[in-house]
Protein backbone atom coordinates (compact mmCIF):
# COMPACT_ATOMS: atom_id res chain seq x y z
CA UNK A 1 0.00 0.00 0.00
CA UNK A 2 1.10 3.35 -0.71
CA UNK A 3 1.76 5.75 1.50
CA UNK A 4 -1.77 8.36 0.88
CA UNK A 5 -0.60 11.57 1.93
CA UNK A 6 2.74 13.91 0.57
CA UNK A 7 3.72 14.36 3.99
CA UNK A 8 4.47 12.34 7.20
CA UNK A 9 1.63 12.30 9.60
CA UNK A 10 1.80 14.38 13.04
CA UNK A 11 1.80 11.68 15.86
CA UNK A 12 0.67 14.06 19.03
CA UNK A 13 1.82 12.11 22.28
CA UNK A 14 0.27 13.05 25.76
CA UNK A 15 0.37 11.67 28.50
CA UNK A 16 -3.47 11.00 29.07
CA UNK A 17 -6.07 11.92 31.73
CA UNK A 18 -8.97 10.30 33.29
CA UNK A 19 -11.00 14.12 33.06
CA UNK A 20 -12.49 14.17 30.13
CA UNK A 21 -12.08 18.18 30.18
CA UNK A 22 -8.25 17.13 29.51
CA UNK A 23 -8.92 14.90 27.15
CA UNK A 24 -11.10 17.86 25.15
CA UNK A 25 -8.13 19.56 25.19
CA UNK A 26 -5.40 17.41 23.60
CA UNK A 27 -7.66 16.57 20.67
CA UNK A 28 -9.06 20.40 20.28
CA UNK A 29 -5.34 21.32 20.09
CA UNK A 30 -4.76 18.49 17.94
CA UNK A 31 -7.60 19.50 15.74
CA UNK A 32 -5.98 23.16 15.69
CA UNK A 33 -2.63 21.97 14.57
CA UNK A 34 -4.52 20.05 12.10
CA UNK A 35 -5.87 22.82 10.69
CA UNK A 36 -2.81 24.38 9.16
CA UNK A 37 -2.31 21.26 7.06
CA UNK A 38 -0.58 18.25 8.74
CA UNK A 39 -2.40 15.06 9.13
CA UNK A 40 -3.00 14.92 13.55
CA UNK A 41 -3.53 11.57 15.33
CA UNK A 42 -3.42 11.63 19.23
CA UNK A 43 -2.44 8.73 21.46
CA UNK A 44 -1.22 8.52 24.83
CA UNK A 45 1.53 6.89 27.00
CA UNK A 46 -0.49 6.29 29.90
CA UNK A 47 -3.94 6.05 31.26
CA UNK A 48 -6.27 6.58 28.14
CA UNK A 49 -6.47 4.83 24.57
CA UNK A 50 -5.27 5.00 21.91
CA UNK A 51 -1.91 3.78 23.11
CA UNK A 52 1.49 4.75 21.44
CA UNK A 53 1.61 1.23 20.21
CA UNK A 54 -1.77 1.27 18.56
CA UNK A 55 -1.33 4.69 16.90
CA UNK A 56 1.97 3.19 15.10
CA UNK A 57 0.31 0.01 14.26
CA UNK A 58 -2.58 1.82 12.57
CA UNK A 59 -0.82 4.50 10.63
CA UNK A 60 1.31 1.65 8.94
CA UNK A 61 -1.73 -0.53 8.33
CA UNK A 62 -2.25 2.73 6.37
CA UNK A 63 0.41 2.65 4.34
CA UNK A 64 2.58 5.37 6.47
CA UNK A 65 6.20 4.34 7.01
CA UNK A 66 7.25 7.15 9.35
CA UNK A 67 5.58 10.22 11.23
CA UNK A 68 6.37 12.98 13.23
CA UNK A 69 6.00 12.13 17.05
CA UNK A 70 5.25 15.34 19.07
CA UNK A 71 5.20 14.97 22.94
CA UNK A 72 2.47 16.80 24.45
CA UNK A 73 4.66 17.56 27.40
CA UNK A 74 6.08 20.79 29.36
CA UNK A 75 9.17 19.27 29.91
CA UNK A 76 11.18 16.02 29.42
CA UNK A 77 10.55 14.19 32.35
CA UNK A 78 10.51 9.59 32.02
CA UNK A 79 7.31 9.49 30.07
CA UNK A 80 9.00 11.22 27.29
CA UNK A 81 12.73 9.95 27.56
CA UNK A 82 12.18 6.59 28.71
CA UNK A 83 8.41 5.77 27.92
CA UNK A 84 7.89 6.88 24.71
CA UNK A 85 11.06 5.12 22.93
CA UNK A 86 10.21 1.86 24.73
CA UNK A 87 6.38 2.24 23.01
CA UNK A 88 7.56 3.19 19.89
CA UNK A 89 10.13 0.60 20.19
CA UNK A 90 7.51 -1.62 20.90
CA UNK A 91 5.63 -1.13 17.70
CA UNK A 92 8.48 -1.43 15.63
CA UNK A 93 9.04 2.04 14.59
CA UNK A 94 11.97 3.07 13.02
CA UNK A 95 13.46 5.60 14.63
CA UNK A 96 15.09 7.48 11.40
CA UNK A 97 11.62 7.57 10.22
CA UNK A 98 9.14 8.20 13.33
CA UNK A 99 11.26 11.17 14.43
CA UNK A 100 10.17 12.26 17.96
CA UNK A 101 10.86 16.05 18.68
CA UNK A 102 11.71 17.79 21.80
CA UNK A 103 8.98 18.11 24.70
CA UNK A 104 6.86 21.00 23.90
CA UNK A 105 8.51 23.13 26.63
CA UNK A 106 10.49 24.74 27.81
CA UNK A 107 9.77 27.34 24.71
CA UNK A 108 9.55 31.26 24.49
CA UNK A 109 6.25 30.15 22.65
CA UNK A 110 4.55 28.83 25.83
CA UNK A 111 6.33 31.62 28.45
CA UNK A 112 4.11 34.00 25.94
CA UNK A 113 1.22 31.84 26.35
CA UNK A 114 1.83 31.61 30.25
CA UNK A 115 1.42 35.34 30.40
CA UNK A 116 -1.22 35.60 28.59
CA UNK A 117 -3.74 33.17 30.70
CA UNK A 118 -2.03 34.93 33.62
CA UNK A 119 -3.09 38.51 32.19
CA UNK A 120 -6.90 37.37 31.64
CA UNK A 121 -6.75 36.12 34.72
CA UNK A 122 -6.06 39.39 36.58
CA UNK A 123 -2.49 40.04 36.58
CA UNK A 124 -1.12 43.09 37.48
CA UNK A 125 2.38 44.68 36.44
CA UNK A 126 4.23 44.17 39.92
CA UNK A 127 2.69 41.25 41.10
CA UNK A 128 4.92 38.59 42.62
CA UNK A 129 5.00 35.29 39.79
CA UNK A 130 5.01 32.16 40.34
CA UNK A 131 5.34 29.24 37.30
CA UNK A 132 3.35 26.42 38.74
CA UNK A 133 4.18 22.90 37.23
CA UNK A 134 3.08 19.50 37.85
CA UNK A 135 6.65 18.47 38.95
CA UNK A 136 8.47 15.50 38.51
CA UNK A 137 11.28 13.25 39.88
CA UNK A 138 13.59 13.43 37.51
CA UNK A 139 16.49 16.67 37.93
CA UNK A 140 16.63 17.21 34.36
CA UNK A 141 12.70 18.15 33.76
CA UNK A 142 12.50 20.15 36.62
CA UNK A 143 15.48 22.23 35.25
CA UNK A 144 13.26 22.65 32.25
CA UNK A 145 10.68 24.31 34.07
CA UNK A 146 13.42 26.59 35.45
CA UNK A 147 14.26 27.20 32.04
CA UNK A 148 10.76 28.08 31.64
CA UNK A 149 10.41 30.57 34.84
CA UNK A 150 13.69 32.03 32.89
CA UNK A 151 11.71 32.92 29.84
CA UNK A 152 8.98 34.14 31.48
CA UNK A 153 11.14 36.46 33.73
CA UNK A 154 11.70 39.25 31.30
CA UNK A 155 8.10 39.35 30.01
CA UNK A 156 6.68 40.27 33.89
CA UNK A 157 9.88 42.14 34.21
CA UNK A 158 11.36 40.42 37.68
CA UNK A 159 12.35 36.78 38.98
CA UNK A 160 9.72 34.26 38.50
CA UNK A 161 9.62 31.66 41.53
CA UNK A 162 9.16 27.80 40.90
CA UNK A 163 6.58 25.75 42.61
CA UNK A 164 5.01 22.42 41.96
CA UNK A 165 1.34 20.92 42.13
CA UNK A 166 2.23 17.26 42.68
CA UNK A 167 5.93 16.51 42.95
CA UNK A 168 8.54 17.99 44.27
CA UNK A 169 9.47 21.91 46.41
CA UNK A 170 8.46 23.43 47.02
CA UNK A 171 4.83 23.18 46.89
CA UNK A 172 2.80 25.86 45.27
CA UNK A 173 0.65 26.88 48.07
CA UNK A 174 4.09 26.80 50.73
CA UNK A 175 5.70 28.97 48.56
CA UNK A 176 3.01 31.11 48.20
CA UNK A 177 2.46 31.83 52.05
CA UNK A 178 6.38 32.01 52.02
CA UNK A 179 6.34 34.79 49.77
CA UNK A 180 3.41 36.93 51.38
CA UNK A 181 5.27 36.11 54.76
CA UNK A 182 8.40 37.88 53.32
CA UNK A 183 6.11 41.18 51.95
CA UNK A 184 4.45 40.38 49.02
CA UNK A 185 1.40 42.49 48.10
CA UNK A 186 -0.16 40.24 45.59
CA UNK A 187 0.97 36.60 43.88
CA UNK A 188 0.05 35.30 40.69
CA UNK A 189 0.70 32.24 39.69
CA UNK A 190 1.13 30.91 35.92
CA UNK A 191 -0.10 27.82 35.12
CA UNK A 192 2.58 25.80 33.52
CA UNK A 193 -0.08 23.26 32.83
CA UNK A 194 -1.56 22.22 29.45
CA UNK A 195 -4.93 20.91 30.60
CA UNK A 196 -7.48 20.97 33.75
CA UNK A 197 -7.40 18.53 36.35
CA UNK A 198 -6.41 17.82 39.17
CA UNK A 199 -3.41 19.58 39.74
CA UNK A 200 -5.25 22.54 38.13
CA UNK A 201 -7.85 22.25 40.93
CA UNK A 202 -4.53 22.57 43.35
CA UNK A 203 -3.66 26.04 41.96
CA UNK A 204 -6.50 27.56 42.38
CA UNK A 205 -6.58 26.50 46.26
CA UNK A 206 -3.26 27.70 46.51
CA UNK A 207 -4.13 30.81 47.84
CA UNK A 208 -2.61 32.91 45.44
CA UNK A 209 -4.43 36.20 44.00
CA UNK A 210 -4.27 35.35 40.49
CA UNK A 211 -3.90 32.01 38.78
CA UNK A 212 -3.88 31.66 35.60
CA UNK A 213 -5.39 28.98 33.27
CA UNK A 214 -3.80 26.33 32.07
CA UNK A 215 -1.89 27.26 28.22
CA UNK A 216 -4.67 24.76 26.84
CA UNK A 217 -5.35 25.48 22.89
CA UNK A 218 -3.35 29.18 22.83
CA UNK A 219 -2.56 30.30 19.10
CA UNK A 220 1.49 30.06 20.55
CA UNK A 221 1.19 26.69 21.98
CA UNK A 222 -0.52 25.48 18.37
CA UNK A 223 2.51 27.37 16.95
CA UNK A 224 4.80 25.54 18.91
CA UNK A 225 3.50 22.55 17.72
CA UNK A 226 3.89 23.19 14.31
CA UNK A 227 7.44 24.01 14.63
CA UNK A 228 8.69 20.90 16.44
CA UNK A 229 6.15 19.22 13.53
CA UNK A 230 8.08 21.19 10.78
CA UNK A 231 12.06 20.03 12.31
CA UNK A 232 11.09 16.46 12.43
CA UNK A 233 9.69 16.39 9.14
CA UNK A 234 12.82 17.92 7.86
CA UNK A 235 14.52 15.50 9.42
CA UNK A 236 12.21 12.57 7.91
CA UNK A 237 13.19 13.71 4.59
CA UNK A 238 17.12 14.47 5.02
CA UNK A 239 17.00 10.81 5.80
CA UNK A 240 15.13 9.72 3.13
Amino acid sequence: MTRPDPGPPLLLVAHGSRSDAADAVVRSLASAVAAHGPRVETCYVDVRGPKVVDAVTALQDEGYDGAVVVPAFLAAGYHVRTDLPAQLAEAGADPRRFRTTPALGPDPLLASAALDRLRAAGYRAGDTVVLAAAGSSDPSAVDQVRQAAGLLSPLVGGRVRVGFAATGTPAVPALVEGLRSAGADRVAVASWLLAPGVFQDRLRGCGADVVGDPLGVHDDVVRAVLDRYAAGAADIGRAA
